[in-house]
């Protein structure tokens, strides 16, 4: 009688895909990600004793001297302000948006921007100012 040797089975995993597939994702995530960056408009800021730091977080809005609105870097209208922003808080965690202006434009404009902001259903809208020295 002849007794057969049963094969001793290989039960080890092989990890290599599964890093592929790690890097694949990491890699992915890396790309898509969005950083959070200022426009290249040069806005000369009004100034405040009273000013506090904003989220980074918050939409921004923001108004040249010659009164043009830009959102995300685009230009837009006053009249599309509140349904651009409603789109863009109803996707949002945070419903903040903060108005970075120039010194130089009116009163009026301001107003009318951030009660465009407020209508569109901001929680808080805020005004970027360069702190005062003293």
């Amino acid at each position: 009688m002849r007794r057969r040797e049963t094969a001793q089975l290989d039960t080890s995993i092989d990890i290599g895909p599964l890093i592929d597939i790690v890097f694949i994702l990491l890699i992915f995530f890396m790309v898509t990600t969005t950083f959070v960056k200022d426009m290249t408009l040069e806005l000369e800021r009004p100034s405040a004793s009273s000013s506090t730091m904003a989220s980074s977080k918050a939409i921004r809005l923001f108004v040249d001297k010659m009164g043009d609105v830009y959102l995300d870097g685009e230009p837009i209208r006053v009249w599309l302000i509140q349904s651009k922003l409603r789109d863009l808080l109803s996707t949002s965690t945070q419903k903040s948006i903060l108005v970075v202006i120039d010194e130089g434009v009116p009163s009026g404009k301001l107003i009318e921007v951030v009660d465009q902001a407020r209508l569109a259903g901001a929680k808080s809208v805020g005004v970027a100012t360069e702190k005062e020295a003293g």
